[in-house]
């Protein structure tokens, strides 16, 4: 049975909402979930949600690495906060995956430092994905390096190829540069430099691909840095809060509206720490128990079918 850590005191509504996403993904999947984290707490959400079930279960860790703290020192700081714990689980073979709606940086920084780099990848990097009119797309990086060489947009590429072929089951993903314009010869000297590497890839790669291009799709995965590309996530979370408060406003929410937010929105399930030794998902600070269960499901989907051993190969 698939094991999921989940960081119980991470996230701007641990462990209220954590907790209730963990019970519910617990009842619907086939899965063990850990509840890492302050034992009295979790207990409490537990009995509130009335959960009977015996597979889900707590493990103690006293400590929390709050957003403000600079994630390196916090880390050796804090050897028993909930992020680190949970990290050693899925070192330790104890666990399959870890889940936290903690700090980024934390989260980044502890994988590093506990689990390492997987054979192969330079750098590990986060990717989210957008439903588009036409299917999913991955982008990456969206903010675990803020400058990139060539080489690690290449990198990024092959994990992104084979994260869509593993959990979307596409033989041959469509990768995209992201620039400026799609002619070889716009973008900056990273886009430029990168574009006849991936062209002489393996990987089908269909060319540069435009800002506008993200959420009409045609294209699986998006590459960039990871600057740019957390630029992009903080655009569209954004438009997310604007289409929230024009909804508000007019006191009602047409269906062209609604599913406008809802796309927009899509990418809140939990950004993919990809490049670690570990299955390792860092969701939005703001994830509800929604969120929290869709991310447990990516997770065991993770785990099951096999991303992490086909990386770095």
């Amino acid at each position: 049975m698939t094991i999921i850590v989940v960081d119980a005191m991470g996230g701007d509504y641990a462990p209220h909402q954590i907790v209730e996403g963990a019970v519910e993904a617990a009842c619907e999947h086939d899965i063990d979930v850990l509840l890492v984290g302050q034992s009295d707490a979790i207990r409490a959400e537990l009995d509130r949600c009335k959960f009977d079930g015996s597979n889900i279960h707590i493990h103690q860790a006293e400590e929390t690495i709050s957003m403000g703290e600079d994630p390196v020192r916090a880390i050796r700081r804090k050897p028993n906060s909930s992020i680190v714990v949970g990290l050693n689980m899925v070192r330790n073979g104890k666990a399959d995956a870890f889940v936290s709606g903690g700090s980024t940086g934390a989260v980044t920084a502890a994988a590093l430092l506990i689990l390492g780099r997987k054979k192969h990848i330079s750098r590990p990097a986060l990717g989210v994905t957008f439903e588009t009119s036409a299917g999913s797309t991955l982008l990456l990086d969206v903010g675990a390096n803020s400058d990139c060489k060539p080489q690690n947009l290449v990198q990024f590429a092959n994990m992104g190829h084979i994260y869509m072929q593993r959990i979307f089951g596409i033989p041959k993903p469509r990768i995209g540069l992201l620039s400026s314009g799609e002619e070889t010869t716009k973008g900056n000297k990273l886009a430029r430099s990168t574009y006849p590497l991936l062209a002489k890839s393996e990987m089908n790669f269909i060319g540069n691909v435009e800002g506008q291009d993200i959420p009409k799709g045609g294209v699986d995965v998006i590459v960039t840095d990871g600057f740019t590309g957390n630029v992009v996530i903080k655009l569209s979370e954004g438009l997310g809060e604007v289409l929230s408060e024009l909804s508000r406003q007019s006191n009602s929410e047409g269906p062209v509206l609604k599913e406008a937010k809802r796309r927009v929105l899509n990418h809140t399930a939990g950004a993919l720490l990809l490049g670690v030794s570990g299955n390792v998902i860092i969701t939005h600070g703001k994830s509800d128990a929604l969120a929290i269960k869709q991310t447990i499901g990516v997770a065991e989907q993770m785990t099951k079918q096999g991303v992490l051993e086909a990386i770095g190969h």
